[in-house]
Order: structure tokens, then C-alpha cells, then sequence
């Protein structure tokens, strides 16, 4: 017999926790479990096991709104953030509904029945379950495999090549020259980590990143928590940083080149004198049109002025057998590389999905409120800020699953529906991010819309009045009962 839940959830993570707990907490009767693809909880925080992984966001952001993060660091390490992620699952007893080793792989909808039937593969067999709702919380990227571009003769090195994606444990760097290819938050935060036992870390990049050096402890929240306790300041030092980032995220959109020129003082106050802070540290694009790479304590610059790590800007014309060569003609010598060239994107985890025995092609959908899908009925996704904490937007999501699923139940409903019947909304992409990584993989996934509520916002505070005080009712969602989809559709249920 297929056994039924009210809820399913597709992930581990951080979401995936993060959407179980608001789900029990408000909604303790209702059934639920957790379809896990890997052995163990943690998501992102789990599989990326390079040297220095950390946050590129302040954990008064990226944690919880309802657990607090208590620990002084704020730009936190990989171990500290999945210890957190894992205690706040084993606390609430999260853990026990999480089906390990379950890669959901399909999910149709029955208006007849009014459930979603998902198949996951486990241990070879093929796996059912049916639910009312289901919340993906699959991330936006894949597990599998990173992105590495094509390397003119990489064939020919003679060293090792290594994806932080898939960092050896075993990799001994001790005393190595190692060149790391990229210029993203994960270099960025790679090469400062090699540097103190490596011979010298040279990190290659075709264009410059902005960088921005933040304190890894907040001492307004250490103060704050020292007065009025780790609960009580909480909420103020997440406000704080919501505040700020969304103040600086707006000043960067408005008056880019202050911005622009703000960054690049500060960078040259943080380099050696006379060091060509053009042509590495000063990108041509402005900034927030990418992501910001957060620097704690300035570790990148520190590196760099120590003379433990150094930057080439340049495109890579082949490797040889002991290194690179520049197209400029600068040859690195290099007993390691890494490339820290991105990842591949993959739209809802890879889950193919049906409605009605119809398959759902994804780039033919609009997200509504960047979390449900035109045309596919109780089903949400959960997809993060880019310009700020991922675990915002989550929050919010799951909030909102929750007052869906309770105006369902109080209206004697089975079920609801995105519908955009405005033909003046123009598809806009899903996100508007000029990131490399984004723009190689954006046209597989759903498309947004010119205006609320298909439009995907990157404001906190607007979400936060949308999301979780906003009408459900807003016209754009279509309500059914079960009863009323059986007159109308003669198939047999």
C-alpha cells in the first residue's frame, strides 16, 4: 500500500529543516516527511568540504529567524554551519521524518484524487508515495557535478587538478604551488585558507570580482547578547544586517560608481603600496550586478600583503606539463590546481514532473511569488535571495506554505493554482543575475513575470509584507475541491 502524507518535503538542507520546523511547529498534526537524496543532513553545508568553506552571509541571516545564532563568529565556517543546521533537526525531532538515500526523481498530480504521487529511488527500487502538498527544497544547483570550463591542454599537467566541489580530504598541499582558476566567493575564500601552509597560492581570474572585507564577530552583537541576552538580541542584530545590506544593495543599484569607488578605497588601503588595484580588484561590470564576495577580517588581502598569495588577471592560453601559461605569456609553475570555476545550475532538483498525465515543461511556467509554478497545483520551491541570506527567503516560503495549507483546510479546500491570465506580463528570466553561472543554465528553469506577483523580488521587506501578511486570495491563485474536479473531468480517479 502507498503510504500518504499531508506534506512532503524534497530536502535536507537548510531549507528543508528550516521547512519542516515551521511546519510542525504550526501545523503539529499533520503528517510529513522528508525525501533526502544523500546519507545525511546538511545539503550544500555537507557536501562542500574545501579548505576555509564558509558563509558569504552573516549567520544572523543565515540562520533561522526561529532558532538563534549564538556563536561570536558571524561570517561562519562549512563544520559550525552544519552542526547548527543539524542540532536544530535533532532538537525539534526533525530528523526522525527524513528518508535517507531517497533521490525523488518524479512527482504527478491527480486533480481526481487531489495528491501528488513522488517516486524516489532507493537503493536501486523505485519508491512511492503520495501527498496533498509538496515543498521542494532541492536548492538550485547540481550535486553531482561542479562546472568546469574547457582548460587548453589540462590533459598534459602533470599535477593534480581538483574541484572544490570535490575536495579530496586526503590532498596534501603542504609546501605546493597551487594555482586556483576563478574569481567567485569560493576562490576568494579558497586561496587565504591555502596560503598559511602552501608554498604560494596564486589565484588566476579572467575578470576582477568586488570584494568587500566584513568582520568575522559582530561586536554589536556580542554586546547586544551580553546585555540583553542571546534571544532578546536577536532579532535586533538580524534587523541590523537586513538593514544594512538592503541599504547598501540600494545604494549600489542608484549610485554605483560611489560604491564602485568606496570598494576600491578600501581595497588599496588593504594592499601593498604601489599594488595594480585596477587591474585586479576593479571588475568591469557594477557592482550588485554580480554578487559581492565577502572578505572576513580581510583575510584575501592580508594573504596577498604577507606575500603568501598572489593574483594574475588574464585569460589561461594552455597548460603545460608542470603549470599555465597567460595568453599575456606569464608562466605559473603549479603542483596543484583548482578550479574554482562555478557550478552547474539544475532547475527543482532534476524532478520531472506531470499534471494530469500532462509532463510540465519548466521554461513554459511563470513562478508565481517566486515560489509556486503556474498551472502546477500545491506545489512550492524554495529559491534564496541572491542579494542577501538565502535562508530569508525560506523562511518566508515556509511561512507561506503554512497559511496556504490552513486557508485550504478553513475554505473545505483540496487544493490551489497559480494562473496568469494577464496577457500585458512579459516573461522576464527567473533571475535576474548576470553571475556566469545563472546565465549558462537560466533558460531551463521558469520563467518570471514583469510584475507582481510573477515577478521575483529581491526585497526582504517587501516579500515580508507579501508572504506573510499579504491576501492568499490575491486573484492570481485558483481554488478546487476534489468534488468539483471529478464532475468535470470523466476520467476514473
Amino acid at each position: 500500500m502507498t503510504e500518504h502524507l499531508d506534506v512532503l518535503i524534497v530536502g535536507a538542507g537548510l531549507s528543508g529543516i528550516g521547512a519542516a520546523h515551521h511546519l510542525q511547529s504550526a501545523l503539529p498534526d499533520r503528517t510529513y516527511a522528508i525525501l533526502e537524496a544523500r546519507d545525511t543532513i546538511g545539503g550544500t553545508w555537507d557536501l562542500f568540504r574545501y579548505p576555509g568553506v564558509r558563509s558569504d552571509s552573516d549567520m544572523h541571516t543565515l540562520g533561522y529567524r526561529f532558532r538563534p545564532w549564538t556563536q561570536a563568529r558571524a561570517i561562519a565556517d562549512g563544520p559550525a554551519i552544519l552542526d547548527y543546521i543539524r542540532a536544530t533537526a535533532a532538537e525539534a525531532g526533525i530528523d526522525r521524518h527524513i528518508r535517507f538515500g531517497h533521490r525523488t526523481v518524479r512527482a504527478e498530480w491527480s486533480s481526481a484524487q487531489a495528491r501528488w504521487t513522488v517516486e524516489a529511488v532507493h537503493r536501486g527500487e523505485t519508491v512511492r508515495l503520495t501527498a496533498r502538498f509538496l515543498h521542494l527544497c532541492t536548492g538550485y544547483y547540481r550535486y553531482d557535478a561542479g562546472y568546469t570550463p574547457s582548460l587548453p591542454g589540462i590533459e598534459r599537467f602533470g599535477g593534480t587538478v581538483v574541484h572544490p566541489q570535490h575536495w579530496p580530504q586526503d590532498l596534501d598541499y603542504d609546501g605546493k604551488n597551487v594555482v586556483v582558476i576563478g574569481s567567485g566567493a569560493t576562490a576568494v575564500t579558497v586561496v587565504p585558507a591555502l596560503a598559511g601552509r602552501a608554498a604560494h597560492v596564486t589565484m588566476v581570474q579572467r575578470s576582477p570580482t568586488y570584494t568587500m572585507t566584513l568582520p568575522a564577530e559582530d561586536p554589536i552583537a556580542t554586546r547586544l547578547r551580553r546585555v540583553l541576552g542571546v534571544r532578546r538580541a536577536y532579532p535586533i542584530v538580524r534587523w541590523k544586517n537586513i538593514t544594512i545590506a538592503t541599504l547598501l544593495y540600494q545604494l549600489s543599484r542608484r549610485r554605483p560608481h560611489l560604491v564602485r569607488a568606496l570598494l576600491r578605497r578600501a581595497a588599496v588601503r588593504q594592499l601593498p603600496p604601489g599594488y595594480p588595484v585596477d587591474t585586479h580588484f576593479r571588475p568591469r561590470y557594477q557592482p550588485w550586478d554580480q554578487r559581492l564576495c565577502f572578505v572576513p577580517d580581510g583575510d584575501l588581502f592580508a594573504a596577498i600583503r604577507q606575500g603568501q598569495a598572489s593574483v594574475q588577471t588574464g585569460r589561461i592560453a594552455e597548460f603545460t606539463e608542470t603549470g599555465l601559461r597567460l595568453e599575456s605569456g606569464a608562466e605559473l609553475e603549479a603542483d596543484i590546481v583548482v578550479t574554482a570555476t562555478g557550478l552547474r545550475l539544475l532547475a527543482l532538483g532534476g524532478i520531472t514532473l506531470a499534471v494530469d498525465g500532462r509532463p510540465v515543461a519548466l521554461p513554459e511556467t511563470m513562478a508565481y511569488k517566486g515560489m509556486m509554478l503556474s498551472g502546477v497545483p500545491n506545489l512550492a520551491f524554495t529559491v534564496g535571495y541572491t542579494n542577501a541570506s538565502w535562508t530569508l527567503k525560506a523562511d518566508l516560503v515556509s511561512e507561506y506554505v503554512v497559511r496556504l495549507l490552513r486557508y485550504l483546510d478553513r475554505h473545505d479546500l483540496d487544493w490551489c493554482v497559480p494562473a496568469n491570465d494577464d496577457p500585458t506580463v512579459t516573461e522576464r528570466p527567473l533571475l535576474d543575475f548576470q553571475a556566469g553561472y545563472v546565465l549558462r543554465s537560466i533558460d531551463d528553469f521558469p520563467r518570471a513575470g514583469s510584475r507582481s506577483p510573477w515577478r521575483l523580488g529581491m526585497s526582504y521587506a517587501h516579500d515580508l509584507l507579501k508572504l506573510r501578511h499579504g491576501a492568499i486570495d490575491d486573484g492570481a491563485l485558483r481554488f478546487s475541491r476534489r468534488s468539483v474536479a471529478r464532475e468535470a473531468d470523466p476520467r476514473p480517479a
